[in-house]
């Protein structure tokens, strides 16, 4: 039998945005207390954590000196200075995602080499160091329009992915390295959310189905269970199992993925810690993605990723061309729906497309939970 004694492992948390305050929240319930770096003092978790230190994730010097004070120390953001938790590592500290986990997440080129070595379905794909040799390529016949260009480093939320179809266009992306990948056949864009313990356990939760808004290329909708083929689903989950065993993750490991017309998957991109995918596990009678998340960082039993009710999760954004104090209009009408579970992240200032809190909605079946969503839509507005 284990003992747990709450509050005696020391956590830290790199960013203290919303996957943030949801940990919070979550680390409630088992009594565990969490310490959050992030550059700006009024960040989601600023207003609800009693151990918050304002500085710089992505400088070393904040970090390990954040670092230093803790037992773990983990993340929930990707871009952070690994060297620092490099050397938090040797002297002792536990870094779960591993550093060489981080390291390789930062680069899409990286990851599309790992999912090549490790034979893990993904688009065919080439790397350049720059626009010049890009260009080349394409002279050269090597690379054929249309594909998609990524930037290897810095992207998130559809920011640094370019799909081009014409020459004309290759003037929207920066002269930095690069991915070009096949254009893929998609019907769906699916997500499978796994959680690996230190002892190599694990837990997959269902796969899901991400909609994007059709301006801002971030996620709009997830919808569970993803509506793909049983067998389709059954694939997705094995190859999720299988990047992570591979990668040898301690932690979430959230592995986008995209379900073809073809019926072939592909691997689009991972992330090693809480995701936009996974808000649904708040309500839809798995233990919650944060909830496992934490209980890895503490080393206690996962706990299950199978979902017992039909929902939807509906991402709040800031309405276009406001910017500026959050104002929010219809939160009333919804509150009385049927199935509906508010989250607001805590965010002052809205801006275009910025999200600021998400609607978790289980039902009976999809589409009563689609109709709730429309609703939503429709009655929910983030404006100034």
């Amino acid at each position: 039998m284990q003992t747990y004694l709450p509050r005696s492992t020391k956590i830290g948390i790199l960013g203290g945005g919303q996957l943030g305050k949801m940990l919070v929240q979550e680390a409630a319930r088992f009594d565990m207390d969490l310490s959050f770096l992030d550059p700006s003092d009024a960040c989601p978790v600023s207003k609800i954590s009693n151990s918050f230190v304002c500085g710089d994730f992505n400088h070393y010097e904040d970090v390990l000196n954040f670092g230093r004070q803790m037992d773990v120390v983990s993340v929930e953001i990707e871009h952070v200075n690994v060297e620092a938790l490099r050397r938090l590592e040797i002297e002792g500290v536990h870094v779960y995602p591993q550093p060489n986990v981080l390291s390789l997440i930062q680069d899409k080129g990286l990851q599309k080499q790992f999912y090549r070595e490790h034979g893990l379905p993904t688009a065919p794909f080439d790397l350049f160091d720059d626009m010049e040799s890009l260009r080349f390529a394409i002279e050269s016949n090597a690379v054929a329009f249309p594909f998609v260009a990524k930037l290897r480093t810095g992207g998130y939320d559809g920011r640094g992915v370019f799909i081009l179809s014409r020459p004309e266009q290759l003037g929207q992306v920066p002269d930095v390295p690069i991915v070009a990948e096949s254009l893929a056949g998609i019907d769906k864009e699916i997500a499978v959310i796994v959680a690996r313990d230190r002892h190599g356990n694990t837990k997959a939760y269902s796969p899901v189905s991400m909609e994007f808004h059709p301006e801002a290329n971030l996620v709009e909708d997830i919808v569970c269970p993803a509506e793909i083929p049983a067998n389709a689903a059954e694939s997705a989950t094995r190859i999720a199992l299988k990047a992570a065993e591979c990668l040898g993750v301690t932690g979430l490991l959230a592995v986008e993925m995209f379900f073809n017309k073809d019926g072939s998957l592909w691997i689009n991109e991972m992330a090693p810690r809480p995701h936009n995918s996974g808000h649904l596990t708040l309500n839809n009678g798995a233990a919650s993605q944060f909830e496992n998340h934490l209980r890895i960082l503490c080393d206690l039993p996962l706990g299950s990723g199978t979902w017992k009710l039909n929902s939807m999760m509906v991402n709040l954004l800031g309405e276009p061309g406001h910017e500026g104090p959050a104002v929010y209009q219809g939160l009333d009408e919804i509150l009385t729906l049927p199935g509906v579970h508010l989250y607001l992240y805590g965010k002052d200032q809205t801006r275009s497309h910025r999200k600021m809190g998400h609607v978790n909605i289980t039902g009976d079946s999809l589409e009563s939970c689609r109709q709730t969503a429309r609703t939503i839509r429709k009655k929910v507005k983030i404006t100034t």
